[in-house]
């Protein structure tokens, strides 16, 4: 679906073309056309790889989709694929967005992700001295869009993580505490994912040899780098915590379940007390003491109540009970 098809010349936006007037825009001297689609189909990708001579693996890569995160060049043109990450219902959805962008030409295709990117070209018309740079600035300000909406996605994960920590000592259930431990562990590791092969791929785009859209644009892209560098670290940190809550649960289990053991010997010692003198005095034995003796009934009670009010004294001071 066509999202929006716009010309622009040194640094301004001429008009929004239709379609059937890209390849007439393209041959102006210092013009180059943005083209936005979401969600492609194979006639609108064959029209528009007619329109600016795509690559047919990069239009294959477009059309099979859930691609991983990469630069290709194609001759004067780069091929880019940035993940979206956006929290839909409490669950962490995935899309893809394609860019393509040659000398004179940016197009942009959103694939399974809600939000689109009008502000970014919002954005760039704003700014008239950076957007002469030309195509090339708009990959920038494109990726540099996408890579933003990681860190609200990545504080949300960080609060919730903030809030299962506290659970783990509230004694709450700790198979429950467990459970969304991992699955928050999963998550960040589908954001690992994509931040990983972004962060190799943005450092191809400043020092050194740079491709041809990108030139003269490092300084911006280097600030892209940065950004993925910084949110590497804090999954790596959020998912070495949430290793150590992860142990730190099973600890809890282990103590409570020492505690569990301790109650349940404490009151066996104090049940097996009476048992073994009521054994013993059940033996069907003729000569035996205390056997005919008046007081030998209330005495094996009291014996019996005594040794078990000491036992229960002491398992309470020893915090067995």
């Amino acid at each position: 679906m066509l999202i929006n098809c716009a010309a622009y010349q040194e640094g301004k936006k001429l008009t929004d073309i239709p379609q059937s007037e890209i390849a007439a825009y393209l041959k102006r001297p210092d013009c180059f056309v943005w083209v936005a689609l979401r969600d492609s189909d194979a006639a609108e990708m064959s029209e528009m790889k007619a329109h600016f001579d795509l690559h047919e693996l990069a239009v294959e890569d477009v059309l099979l989709g859930n691609q991983r995160p990469k630069l290709e060049e194609y001759g004067d043109s780069l091929f880019a694929v940035v993940q979206t990450l956006e929290i839909m219902n409490g669950d962490l959805n995935v899309g893809e967005l394609y860019i393509f962008a040659g000398p004179n030409y940016v197009l942009s295709i959103r694939s399974h992700s809600e939000k689109g990117f009008m502000e970014v070209r919002a954005r760039c018309e704003r700014e008239p001295q950076l957007l002469r740079h030309g195509s090339g600035y708009v990959l920038y300000a494109l990726m540099d869009a996408a890579v933003d909406r990681y860190f609200p996605v990545l504080e949300k994960m960080e609060a919730e993580l903030e809030t299962l920590e506290e659970r783990i000592f509230a004694n709450d259930s700790a198979r429950a505490n467990i459970q969304a431990l991992y699955e928050l562990k999963q998550k960040l590791g589908r954001v690992k994912h994509t931040t990983g092969p972004e962060l190799e791929m943005m450092s191809k785009l400043f020092g050194g040899r740079v491709p041809m859209v990108c030139s003269n644009l490092g300084d911006y892209f280097r600030d892209i780098y940065d950004h993925l560098a910084r949110l590497n670290q804090s999954i790596d940190t959020a998912r070495d915590t949430i290793s150590t809550a992860i142990t730190v649960n099973l600890s809890m289990i282990t103590l409570q379940e020492n505690v569990t053991t301790k109650k349940l010997a404490g009151y066996a010692a104090l049940i097996a007390v009476p048992t073994l003198i009521v054994g013993i005095y059940g033996m069907n034995f003729e000569h035996m003491p205390e056997l005919h003796w008046t007081l030998g009934y209330p005495f094996s009670l009291a014996l019996m109540s005594g040794i078990d009010i000491y036992l229960f004294y002491r398992f309470r001071k020893s915090g067995w009970l």
